[in-house]
């Protein structure tokens, strides 16, 4: 498979380790995968717009605009991307409101069932 058909994966997190940990989840399960990183949402706004990846792991909580905010503006601007909220935000609000920007949800802290989880919505 040449790389411009390998899923591209881009995971939006302020915390190092939580992309350090979700990176290394990803990389056993789809090996083939490209995986990129962004540290806000605003940073992934500007790398959506130039790597077009097919799947984004946004956290909520994050300085600048909010995950959630990000998520919407991608979702608008990339129908066809699939989002992934993972975030320890767990309020029925925040549940919703990735309902209604039609991004799945998935509860921090991060593990192999969660990572799983998110793994199936993408490829659904």
């Amino acid at each position: 498979m040449d790389e411009k058909n390998t899923p591209l994966l881009l995971i939006v997190d302020d915390s190092r380790m939580s992309r350090m940990l979700l990176r290394a989840m990803v990389a056993d399960n789809r090996p083939a995968w490209r995986i990129i990183e962004a540290v806000s949402g605003d940073e992934a706004l500007k790398m959506v717009s130039e790597a077009r990846p097919d799947f984004v792991s946004m956290d909520v909580n994050m300085p600048g605009i909010s995950g959630l905010e990000a998520a919407g503006r991608i979702r608008i601007r990339h129908p066809d991307a699939r989002i992934v909220l993972c975030t320890a935000n767990i309020q029925e609000s925040t549940r919703e409101a990735a309902s209604r920007a039609g991004v799945h949800f998935v509860a921090k802290p991060i593990t192999v069932q969660s990572v799983t989880d998110a793994i199936a919505f993408f490829e659904a």
